[in-house]
């Protein structure tokens, strides 16, 4: 059995180093290149001002996240989540470094790094890098070119952008790009099979979307940012 977990997360800005820190992490299983609906998602009380340039991104507030948990609270459930398994972040580079910094704030428990507790990591930002040099690799980007619908992505959001992560990556590395991702290996393997009527029509079931998305209508009016 081969288990993968694609995660995001969202954060207060963009530099950890000067008191950044995590707000939104979202997951998704895979078990053989099959969509388990096993997700972890929640949000974070960051006690740190949200940046300007960040809130543009997520749209996530400070108002918003006032009476969400601290990230501590839910370290030992993350963790077991992820433990064992080989991971997938778009642009690991970022992710890594601000989740190893949270581990390292919880008080009194020593969790280690996040490449203590998993199999692996893989940046999927290097993969595609790699499979389409000197193009545009965001996940915008991507999804157009794997024919992953993301219409609905106005905002980036943790749980969202790990479903089309997941979507994406497993169509760029085995062409199997339908929902129920039951085509099958052999024929799938030498070359991309893609029915586009079945392409991702799913939305992210994301705790909160609906007290969230009337939050931002009621105080922001933002253009779509895209990465």
């Amino acid at each position: 059995m081969s288990r993968q977990i694609f995660l995001d997360t969202e954060t207060t800005g963009f530099d950890f180093k000067i008191g950044n820190r995590i707000i939104e992490f979202g997951a998704v299983e895979v078990i053989d290149r099959k969509l388990t609906g096993n997700n972890l998602h929640f949000y974070c009380n960051p006690h740190f001002e949200v940046e300007a340039g960040a809130l543009q991104v997520h749209g996530l507030t400070n108002e918003f996240l006032a009476d969400k948990p601290l990230f501590e609270e839910k370290a030992d459930e993350m963790l077991e989540y992820l433990k064992g398994a080989e991971i997938i972040i778009h642009n690991a580079a970022f992710d890594v470094p601000f989740l190893n910094h949270e581990l390292s704030l919880v008080k009194g428990k020593k969790y280690g790094t996040i490449e203590d507790n998993v199999a692996n990591i893989i940046d999927s930002l290097a993969v595609a890098r790699k499979k389409h040099p000197m193009q545009k690799n965001n996940l915008d980007a991507l999804c157009k070119r794997y024919f992953i619908r993301n219409d609905h992505r106005k905002f980036h959001g943790a749980l969202l952008d790990s479903e089309l992560l997941a979507d994406m990556y497993l169509a760029m590395t085995g062409g199997q790009t339908n929902l129920s991702l039951n085509a099958d290996k052999a024929s799938s393997k030498n070359k991309i099979e893609i029915d586009v009527s079945t392409l991702n029509l799913r939305r992210a079931e994301v705790t909160d979307t609906t007290a969230h998305d009337n939050y931002l209508k009621d105080i922001l009016k933002l253009t779509d940012t895209t990465w």
